[in-house]
């Protein structure tokens, strides 16, 4: 691993711990055990560090939709399977990171927005199409509503953290929830009965 990808991956886990704000360059020189002139040799500063970051984390999101998309059963799969591969980067997240972001480096913010309603729009979109056609998703949904609907969602998860007492419930528990109850409103008869096989599925993996 390269330096610049190994201090990436390092000041992600501190950033995901602590959130953007609180994490300073002298923290992340410490917790990787070299100089800030080490680290400024790949980074002009922390905004830059965090937008790589940022870019970096949005990158593999992209594969990992992309792969479930391909890899899954069927579109109630795909969602089970989606929220599965992103299970553990939520457990491990800070609900402030993204009000940090938002508020403190713009750009990145920016790059995460674009994301959002380009491509994860267009694979909610995709998903409701391939649902419907596969004969579990009710044929009369409105996709372009519930598209956005489902981007709503996210932004409340993102932004509106303290309204689920973060104490109690962990990000990704928050985005299980919510999910399963998108799935439940889309969802025709044959459609119900896939979501109870996976639930079972994943309880038994347990």
């Amino acid at each position: 691993m390269e330096v610049k990808e190994y201090i990436v991956e390092e000041a992600d886990k501190l950033f995901c711990q602590y959130g953007f704000k609180s994490v300073t360059m002298d923290d992340i020189a410490k917790h990787l055990g070299m100089s800030k002139k080490t680290i400024y040799q790949h980074f002009s500063d922390k905004d830059e560090l965090v937008n790589i970051l940022i870019k970096d984390k949005l990158s593999n999101q992209d594969c990992t939709m992309d792969f479930c998309a391909k890899n899954a059963e069927n579109a109630v799969h795909e969602i089970f399977f989606a929220i599965t591969n992103i299970n553990e980067l939520l457990t491990t997240m800070n609900p402030k990171l993204f009000y940090d972001l938002q508020k403190y480096h713009p750009k990145a913010w920016l790059h995460f927005r674009e994301f959002k309603e380009n491509r994860l729009g267009k694979c909610i979109h995709v998903n409701l199409e391939r649902g419907i056609s596969e004969g579990f998703y009710r044929p009369e949904i409105n996709k372009e509503i519930l598209t956005q609907m489902r981007l709503d969602q996210v932004d409340l998860i993102f932004n509106q953290h303290d309204q689920y007492k973060m104490a109690k419930y962990n990000l990704a528990q928050v985005m299980a929830e919510i999910t399963e109850h998108f799935l439940y409103g889309i969802c025709n008869h044959a459609g119900l009965e896939k979501i109870n096989y996976y639930k079972q599925q994943s309880s038994q993996a347990l």
